[in-house]
């Protein structure tokens, strides 16, 4: 029944699709979806945990499971898989065709070129491979603490306005050609003034090391860590959250082909 209301939905209205690697519980997914209601009919599925780290990974051998929840006014889906079996269960299980794909609130910043870890961003990849406009939306954090917590404590009212603006444009005009995603990302101490920059991914976000402890047994074990970096380029993501404080917003596309002309490469054909 569910199924075909979707459907008969898709034809009349527009159909936005939220999604997540926070899990269902996330208070960012709820910021999301109060943010997104009225644009159109909203259909929620998004993991069961925390899946954070998961980037485009999907399950195999294994089947996924999918239970109703009570979300807000609504009823979600959660799935036992990742956001992106999450995602194509939503499409292929439920036979929605959404206008629009959002993936967050995101709990923790995904920035520079390491976002392809992100299951925030790896799910908004998969979407837009399907041919989906597809936002990926992130508020920075200080602490883990608030991502253990579900975003408790975190204040989205920002972050929520700076998703239904970019949204609204979106639905209404789509997305530029060449743009397959918008990776949208908030400083945590944004306000209703903050401007928002057109961005490039920087190289990295962190200069990551392993570091060796010790367990209460006196056991070693390995524990990866990292500094932000402060050596970045004016433009890019990295700088625009970090260093200007400002809103970034960096349009990307699935084509990942290097932008440089075949033919200064033919010497590889030799």
């Amino acid at each position: 029944m569910k199924k075909n209301i979707y459907l008969a939905n898709t034809m009349q209205r527009m159909v936005v699709l939220l999604t997540n690697d926070d899990g269902i519980d996330s208070h960012g997914l709820v910021a999301s979806y109060r943010a997104m209601r009225g644009s159109g009919d909203i259909v929620v599925c998004a993991p069961e945990s925390q899946k954070t780290g998961t980037g485009r990974g999907f399950t195999l051998y294994k089947p996924i499971r999918v239970r109703e929840v009570e979300f807000e006014s609504t009823t979600a889906h959660a799935t036992s898989g990742t956001p992106v079996d999450s995602l194509l269960y939503a499409i292929r299980g439920l036979g929605i065709c959404p206008s629009l794909v959002v993936s967050g609130i995101n709990l923790g910043e995904n920035l520079s070129t390491e976002i392809t870890a992100s299951g925030t961003v790896g799910v908004a990849l998969e979407s837009a491979s399907c041919g989906y406009p597809t936002i990926a939306i992130s508020l920075e954090t200080l602490g883990d603490e608030e991502k253990f917590e579900q975003g408790r404590a975190v204040d989205f009212n920002v972050v929520s306005l700076v998703l239904r603006r970019v949204a609204d444009k979106v639905l209404a005009h789509g997305l530029p050609p060449g743009v397959d995603i918008l990776n949208v990302n908030v400083p945590s101490d944004a306000t209703r003034e903050t401007p928002m920059e057109i961005t490039f991914l920087e190289r990295r976000l962190y200069e990551s090391r392993i570091e060796k402890r010790t367990d209460p047994m006196g056991r070693p074990y390995y524990w990866n860590v990292g500094d932000i970096v402060k050596d970045v380029r004016t433009g890019s993501d990295v700088a625009c959250i970090k260093q200007r404080r400002n809103i970034s917003i960096t349009p990307l596309t699935v084509d990942m082909t290097a932008n440089v002309p075949f033919e200064t490469m033919t010497w590889l054909l030799d």
